[in-house]
């Protein structure tokens, strides 16, 4: 006997036996076309399809297109350049490169601030420039009181991120580090732990959530300090939580970097940034600080 695919089988039993058609209809869940995200406790369901949330516009279509081709312009002519747009002899020998920078309010277009108020808590956070308009001031009030929700165990923090570069028809647009190996930062705080989280380029679904983070002590008082993180030194974490099995951070797609404040203190707290960078360190060798399990 032949072989027969598993569902023309299932197909030839239902035409010979109608009451099974009739009895056992074949449906599909409408969410199931759609991925959906973190909703909280309470919240009604979204029963909406995703050209249903498009908002069509004739203009905002025309200026659309003027972007994308500009930007299409800008990456053909960068490649006669050299690579991200510069000469290659200065991207060989470039050992110090300024990422982020806070010189205007267009440099804070390219952050975004969140806090436990998307889960129903109740601290604050908020996003401005500094007293000179050459810094990013993050301030605001920590709260960890937990939501009534019944489900919520944990709350309390606020984080700044930066948003993902896109390129032309709105495709990924990725850092590469690969060149440097270290995280170079000129901050002043007040004295808080904060956490510096960056988020890599994910191949999988279930890697989405996957963050290398390090920790960050500010000194507190009215000095800046200037801080240099290895590469080596960050560890995976998924939703918060420190993974058994690490793997050292892969730097040629970078995505975005951002930083977290969840020490369980109340009260107000305030980060002020002069620049992001990296940078290349010829003394530091460390390729992985922690230890990798074998697999069985």
């Amino acid at each position: 006997m032949a072989h027969r695919h598993p569902a023309r089988v299932l197909m030839a039993i239902l035409e010979q036996q109608p009451f099974l058609r009739a009895a056992c209809p074949v449906t599909v869940c409408r969410q199931a076309f759609m991925h959906q995200g973190y909703r909280r406790p309470g919240q009604p369901i979204e029963d909406k399809l995703p050209w249903e949330k498009i908002n069509f516009n004739f203009s905002k279509g025309v200026e659309g297109i003027k972007k994308h081709f500009t930007l299409m312009k800008n990456e053909f002519f960068d490649c006669f350049t050299g690579p991200q747009g510069k000469p290659l002899v200065e991207h060989i020998l470039e050992q110090n490169q300024v990422i982020w920078e806070f010189r205007g309010p267009g440099s804070l277009e390219q952050w975004v601030v969140s806090s436990d108020q998307e889960i129903g808590g109740q601290s604050e956070v908020h996003l401005t420039l500094g007293r000179n308009n050459d810094t990013c001031l993050l301030y605001g009030t920590l709260n960890c009181a937990i939501p009534r929700d019944g489900e919520t165990r944990y709350s309390g923090y606020c984080t700044l991120r930066s948003k993902q570069q896109l390129a032309s028809l709105d495709r990924k647009k990725h850092h590469d580090w690969s060149c440097f190996n270290m995280l170079h930062l000129r901050v002043r705080g007040d004295g808080r732990p904060w956490m510096v989280n960056i988020q890599p380029e994910s191949y999988f679904s279930h890697q989405k959530d996957d963050i290398y983070s390090y920790f960050l002590y500010t000194r507190g008082g009215p000095y800046w300090q200037e801080v240099k993180i290895p590469f080596s030194k960050f560890f995976i974490t998924h939703k918060g939580r420190v993974q058994d099995s690490q793997h050292y951070l892969t730097l040629d797609k970078i995505n975005t970097v951002g930083f977290t404040l969840g020490d369980t203190v109340d009260g107000p707290f305030q980060l002020e940034i002069d620049f992001i960078g990296v940078c290349k360190d010829y003394a530091h060798t460390e390729e992985f600080a922690y230890e990798s399990y074998s697999r069985n």
